[in-house]
């Protein structure tokens, strides 16, 4: 797909806030253990290092990270601290695995204004679905068509905005872009 990084980094400085929406990293199979206890993969946790480095390089480490309360996305987000530190505040959220598109507005809505850069932190299809909702009127259509087909594992969705979290409503984020782990590579 030939993702320009640069030009995403540049877009993304023009904003008061950055909203990174990711879906969590390759995960394994559902067998014995429960949906919510299901772990990451080798591959997995490659995916989630690549992306947090890639993040880091475009100077998108967030502030704060709300981050599903399912194994696969806690471990997701401990990947990543690794390249984040200790920087993040990270608040993990069983909502953010049960309640769908709703925690997200949620979690958004809880963010204080001293926050430049959030991620949400989540699960297919509540974070393509919700990152349709907050894309304003004007996004790029090719790029709104890349949500139609939901996020990839560790798939990540870049939105900003001069509007404060706490007022965000739907439609309120630019979409900046749709990347993938590879994307970073």
């Amino acid at each position: 797909m030939g993702v320009n990084l640069k030009k995403v980094a540049k877009a993304a400085k023009e904003y008061r806030h950055i909203l990174i929406v990711m879906r969590h990293a390759k995960a394994e199979s559902l067998g014995k253990s429960s949906d919510r206890d299901r772990n990451l993969t080798d591959k997995g946790l490659k995916q989630a290092k690549t992306v947090a480095k890639g993040l880091a390089e475009l100077k998108l480490v967030p502030d704060r990270i709300a981050c599903s309360g399912a194994a696969r996305a806690l471990q997701t987000c401990e990947r990543m601290l690794k390249t984040f530190g200790d920087h993040p505040t990270v608040d993990y959220r069983q909502s953010l695995y049960d309640n769908g598109v709703q925690a997200v507005f949620d979690e958004i809505a809880q963010t204080k204004g001293k926050h430049r850069v959030l991620m949400v932190l989540g699960h297919e299809p509540t974070v393509s679905i919700s990152c349709q909702w907050l894309a304003s009127a004007d996004s790029d259509p090719s790029l709104l068509d890349l949500l139609n087909l939901g996020l990839s594992t560790a798939g990540v969705v870049i939105f900003g905005s001069d509007e404060p979290f706490e007022r965000w409503q739907i439609r309120t984020g630019q979409l900046l872009a749709v990347l993938t782990p590879k994307d970073f590579d």
